[in-house]
């Protein structure tokens, strides 16, 4: 790549439980090999000490440390541990996480000692640009978010109301949402200091509403069009474990959901498999056991953006599917998947500024006009 420009490759969520390691990312390491810089969610803890926090439900979210090979088996320069797993096992783990991902050369944001270093971002110069990555999460238990002398992670909290729309009895309420003020200030903050330090800034967020790929929160929608006003150039989106839409707000791009990039999770027993389809309305596909998400979790995609001193130039996507030994493989433009890949995009995205289009083996993205 020419002095002046930067690719970045952004991927959702990393936290395989399942060995061996390295085969996971053997299909995809030479595209994300072509990249100059690489990004990441991390999904797990790793450590082997803390306390499992009683209103977690996450006991699968700490894993040894040694499985943490996947991110520089990736090849990852940037990763986030702004999520709602990250605080499973209290500040031990948390901590020993950032410390074991650091050690291997890695940046780590969204999560810290303090509030302050978990909201630090990681500005990675190379070829004469400079990027400035911020991560914050929105899905968070009480006590999971960093204070000023507490560990945790960089919050977005946002608050929920039920809005009665008719007269009649038992009729659903419209649901609300809107994003912690607080927390929102702070962000913005963040992210107009990041923009006086670096010529572009990317945004990684931790929310939205997981497994069911069509649906987007309100919230979500005032976050973007505030950190694009603040100055955010790109916001990378996770958590949902399937791909949602892609909209582009003043101009920009917000990938609301990549999905799952390297993931597996314990299998449900038939009880607790239906019980989650009657909950989400999402079917699991019986051939992927170890990626009980729902039958789209096999989806997901790779952000691509073109970043010069001037901030991002080119966003794209490419499409990605993941096999049955739970491997993304990046799809090809003329293959079948690949298209359809782009009508599932094209239908997730329905309700948010974007237009698509195929060059080669990526989508690119712009507004429609």
């Amino acid at each position: 790549m020419a002095t002046g420009t930067v690719t970045l490759l952004g991927v959702g969520d990393v936290g395989p439980l399942h060995e061996p390691i390295a085969p996971y990312s053997e299909l995809a390491k030479p595209v994300l090999a072509a990249a100059d810089i690489r990004f990441g969610q991390v999904e797990r803890v790793y450590s082997e000490r803390g306390e499992l926090q009683l209103h977690s439900g996450g006991a699968h979210s700490r894993v040894k440390p040694y499985l943490a090979s996947v991110f520089t088996d990736c090849g990852f320069d940037v990763v986030s541990l702004a999520s709602n797993h990250a605080m499973d096992w209290g500040p031990d783990a948390l901590l020993d996480t950032v410390d074991l991902l650091r050690s291997r050369g890695l940046n780590v944001i969204g999560a810290g000692r303090t509030l302050r270093e978990a909201r630090e971002p990681a500005i990675v110069d190379r070829n004469g640009v400079k990027t400035a990555f911020l991560a914050y999460c929105s899905i968070l238990q009480t006590g999971y978010a960093a204070g000023r002398d507490r560990a945790g992670v960089a919050p977005l909290r946002a608050h929920t109301y039920y809005e009665a729309f008719d007269y009649q009895a038992g009729v659903p309420p419209r649901v609300v949402t809107v994003p912690h003020e607080a927390d929102l200030a702070g962000m913005l903050e963040d992210i107009a200091a990041a923009r006086r330090r670096a010529d572009a800034v990317v945004l990684s967020l931790h929310w939205g509403i997981h497994f069911v790929p069509g649906l987007i929160a309100d919230y979500q929608v005032t976050v973007a069009d505030a950190a694009f006003s603040a100055g955010a150039d790109l916001i990378l989106g996770h958590h949902a474990h399937a791909p949602k839409a892609i909209g582009v707000h003043q101009g920009r791009a917000c990938f609301y959901s990549l999905s799952n990039f390297i993931m597996s999770s314990t299998a449900k027993s038939p009880e607790k498999a239906a019980e989650f389809e009657r909950r989400y309305g999402v079917k699991l596909d019986p051939d992927y056991p170890h990626l009980p998400y729902g039958s789209d979790a096999k989806r997901s995609l790779i952000a691509k953006a073109v970043i010069g001193r001037d901030g991002v130039r080119r966003v794209s996507f490419l499409p990605v599917l993941i096999d049955k030994r739970l491997r993304p493989e990046v799809l090809r433009g003329g293959d079948p998947r690949f298209e359809d890949a782009v009508r599932f995009m094209e239908w997730v995205s329905k309700d948010f500024d974007h237009r698509f289009h195929v060059e080669g083996d990526e989508v690119v993205v712009t507004a429609r006009a």
